[in-house]
């Protein structure tokens, strides 16, 4: 008999022992998973007996997770801007600091504006804006049609798909000669070298096209700067997010491009978000 306490508690020391930081918290959340109920249902019933379908199920979690591979692949799931997103090995996973580049820019956003939305991935940043704002049509472009196909899923989960058109094709090209009131973008950022210096988790399972443009890491910044002003209208905004660092290069790169350029930081204080307005 195998009892949830004493499945959460195995699942607990397998996980800590691969290196899982929240070991406790994950456990939790892979039984709930393969029970197909909640964390706090389980613990209301700790010395409940668990069918062996549920065990057949929560293990091969556990040893995904104790591989290291993403609690949010594995589940299917991650939050953003309060809501949910569906997550696939073909996306990077939506993270929190992303969110400053949300509330920045939609903060700056009103009435039936026209955005851009670059490297859309899940479409975490295109969906959010279009909830956010009621008026706004999003034009989500991505180079991978599997990620579009989890963008678009997300887009009609959260009942924004109308307001959303998604492009397939290389940084701006899909845009044309469109102009937008905002152009936002999370752009793969992390110098090649520096791969082998991330957790598990993201070197061996995130896509690494979303992640790394190779060399310095500032490739699509200087993309972005030389390509996108022209596809601003008159006080338009690009924004981006950028890696610990990143962040003057980036604003230097803006700035030179003729925008007037600030910086936002994210809750651990890091300057995450540069945005440029023509």
């Amino acid at each position: 008999m195998t009892t949830v306490q004493a499945a959460l508690a195995e699942a607990a020391r397998r996980l800590a022992a691969a290196g899982v930081e929240d070991a406790v918290r994950e456990a939790g959340w892979l039984l709930a998973h393969a029970a197909g109920t909640s964390v706090g249902m389980l613990k209301a019933m700790p010395q409940r007996e668990l069918p062996p379908e549920v065990l057949a199920a929560f293990w091969p979690l556990v040893e995904r997770r104790a591989a290291r591979e993403p609690v949010q692949y594995i589940l299917g799931t991650q939050e953003f801007c309060g809501l949910t997103f569906k997550v696939t090995p073909d996306v990077l996973i939506p993270r929190p600091e992303t969110e400053v580049l949300v509330e920045q820019a939609v903060a700056r956003l009103a009435g039936p504006v026209r955005v851009a939305d670059i490297g859309t991935g899940s479409g975490a940043i295109a969906v959010a804006v279009a909830k956010r704002l009621p008026e706004a049509r999003v034009v989500a472009v991505d180079i991978s049609p599997a990620a579009l196909a989890v963008a678009r899923e997300n887009a009609r989960a959260h009942g924004v798909a109308e307001r959303i058109d998604f492009r397939l094709g290389d940084l701006l090209q899909p845009l044309g000669t469109e102009q937008f009131d905002a152009i936002l973008s999370n752009p793969p950022y992390v110098a090649e070298q520096e791969l082998e210096t991330l957790m598990p988790e993201v070197r061996l399972y995130e896509p690494k096209v979303a992640l790394t443009p190779g060399a310095d890491g500032l490739h699509f910044y200087r993309r972005l700067a030389r390509e996108a002003p022209a596809r601003l209208k008159p006080g338009g905004i690009l924004a981006v997010e950028v890696g610990i660092g990143q962040a003057p290069a980036v604003a230097t790169l803006l700035a030179e491009a003729g925008l007037k350029v600030a910086m936002f930081r994210d809750a651990q204080g890091v300057e995450r978000v540069v945005m440029g307005t023509g």
